[in-house]
């Protein structure tokens, strides 16, 4: 039982990491001269004398809604390992941890909607830039971070607190 627990909020922990650092870096798209784009920030370099040109993302509905679905993800994952550590030591011996397991599904939700949105707008970043890139480690972190929420979320719908 204890290695289960170990396994369990270790698997939580690394979604939590995967997690933040889909949402905070800088890498969700990166262009064909290596430069990146994230959720947060638009930024390219016109030419290498003119330096970088940034805009915010305020503009895009599309990008303002993957923001929110990450930023959600976060809180729902955040919040449901806080529950798990306080239904491990409060919960009396045989419950079921559904409460920690509905959050971690919601959260894998969250996460796919957004990499979903993200995958159907992504074309929208070239506005004048040159053709072509690709998705960069984020996007990709994003997208492993779903299953594994997943996975974490049915187990701790199935897991029972014994002694």
């Amino acid at each position: 039982m204890g290695f289960l627990l170990f396994a369990v909020t270790a698997l939580h922990v690394l979604i939590l990491i995967l997690l933040f650092v889909a949402t905070l870096d800088k890498s969700w798209w990166v262009l064909p001269d290596k430069e990146t784009v994230n959720i947060w920030y638009d930024c390219w370099q016109r030419n290498h004398t003119e330096g970088w040109v940034c805009h915010t993302v305020s503009e895009s509905a599309w990008l303002q809604a993957v923001q929110a679905f990450m930023v959600l993800s976060l809180l729902f994952s955040s919040f449901a390992f806080i529950l798990f550590m306080c239904q491990l030591y409060t919960m009396k011996r045989g419950s079921l941890f559904y409460a920690t397991g509905i959050f971690q599904l919601l959260t894998a939700f969250s996460v796919f909607t957004a990499a979903l949105i993200y995958t159907i707008h992504v074309d929208e970043f070239q506005h004048g830039r040159m053709p072509g890139g690709s998705f960069g480690y984020c996007f990709v972190l994003a997208w492993l971070s779903c299953p594994l929420a997943l996975i974490s979320g049915i187990i701790y719908i199935h897991l029972r607190k014994k002694e």
